[in-house]
């Protein structure tokens, strides 16, 4: 038996949580030897019951990770855990975890003091206890070994996917005003504050607007977009939107810009894509490992790069058409159910070396 952290079902759905759901939900599909398990308080019940999950303890949060869930799985005779999301408990050796990427490291100031202090001093400890770890791109798996000192060959590259929701539409209606559309929270490595710049700069006569998705979250340092946005009547800040309604601004949209300074993976300029929608971005990171040559790059740290790629995708009707297509070819290298087929071989991997250390000790 596997036993799956799904402490993921209650907090908000972002990428890390979006990408251990949508691994659990496939994984469910391919074994029977699976018990997703988790805290008190599922925020989507109608996932937490398609899975099945169970709920075990009475804390909440890192308290039920770090206690309540390794004292459990004890009493179940310590089986393979698989933690999907940056975190997993540090007193428990029999498991496979997921780290994302070494945002915190990179950019601290996106990150409150106690997220990123308790991040520097957690990860070291989970590496040293797992069997093997996951990570979503190349890129970050590179990071994590170099700063880490983790050997590389003992991380497994699990790519992000996108939803069901983003999906292109037969028939797309335009907005009456033309609008780029940017989704993140507005913490400090997203750089909304020099594409917000970049996009004042832009010509009047454009007539076009920048829709922003997204809104902070307390794990995040202060950075208050609202402020800064409020300059500009063309900037329109419409929160945190559902899916459905995502993709609907995704489909009518001139264009999804994606200025980020660092990312793991980047799962927004793939719904975007996955929508038929151009794609501009920056060119650091993991961007041009997951998007190669689907979209039009700028320099993320000059802001008249950034101006330059919003206005050609503006007014560039062929370039446009062609990055959509580019887009649309782009998405199909990445997938929920390759990706969950990876993390199942890892889980028999893992298994069978159980086994063989059972064995050899018997």
């Amino acid at each position: 038996m596997i036993i799956v952290n799904s402490r993921f079902i209650t907090q908000d759905l972002r990428g890390v949580q979006r990408f251990a759901e949508c691994i659990s939900l496939e994984l469910a599909k391919l074994r029977s030897d699976l018990r997703f398990v988790a805290p008190p308080g599922a925020v989507r019940p109608e996932v937490a019951k398609r899975l099945g999950i169970e709920v075990i303890g009475t804390r909440q949060g890192q308290r039920w990770e770090q206690w309540d869930l390794p004292n459990w799985l004890k009493s179940q005779g310590s089986p393979l855990l698989l933690s999907l999301c940056s975190t997993a408990p540090l007193l428990y050796t029999n498991q496979i975890a997921t780290h994302h990427d070494i945002n915190y490291v990179r950019f601290p100031e996106s990150y409150s003091w106690k997220f990123r202090t308790s991040y520097r001093c957690l990860i070291p400890m989970l590496l040293k206890r797992s069997n093997a770890l996951i990570t979503v791109s190349e890129f970050s798996r590179d990071e994590i070994s170099r700063f880490y000192r983790y050997p590389s060959d003992s991380i497994t590259v699990v790519p992000n996917a996108v939803a069901d929701a983003f999906t292109l539409e037969p028939r797309i209606d335009r907005a009456e005003t033309p609008y780029l559309l940017a989704v993140s929270s507005p913490s400090y490595h997203k750089n909304f504050s020099r594409m917000l710049e970049s996009f004042a700069a832009l010509p009047r006569d454009l007539k076009v607007e920048l829709r922003i998705v997204g809104d902070s979250h307390a794990v995040f340092g202060q950075n208050d977009l609202a402020t800064v946005a409020a300059r500009d009547s063309r900037v329109k800040l419409l929160g945190r939107i559902d899916d459905a309604e995502l993709a609907r601004q995704y489909r009518q949209a001139t264009a999804f810009v994606f200025p980020s300074l660092y990312e793991g993976f980047g799962i927004p300029p793939l719904e975007a894509q996955a929508c038929g929608c151009p794609v501009i971005s920056a060119n650091t990171a993991s961007m041009p490992e997951v998007l190669q040559d689907s979209v039009l790059y700028f320099d993320p740290y000059e802001t008249a790069s950034i101006t330059q790629a919003m206005r050609t995708i503006l007014q560039d009707a062929p370039l446009r058409e062609a990055l959509r297509a580019k887009g649309l070819a782009n998405i199909q290298r990445f997938n929920w159910q390759t990706s969950a087929r990876k993390v199942s071989d890892l889980l028999d991997s893992a298994l069978a070396t159980t086994t063989k250390a059972t064995a050899r000790a018997a």
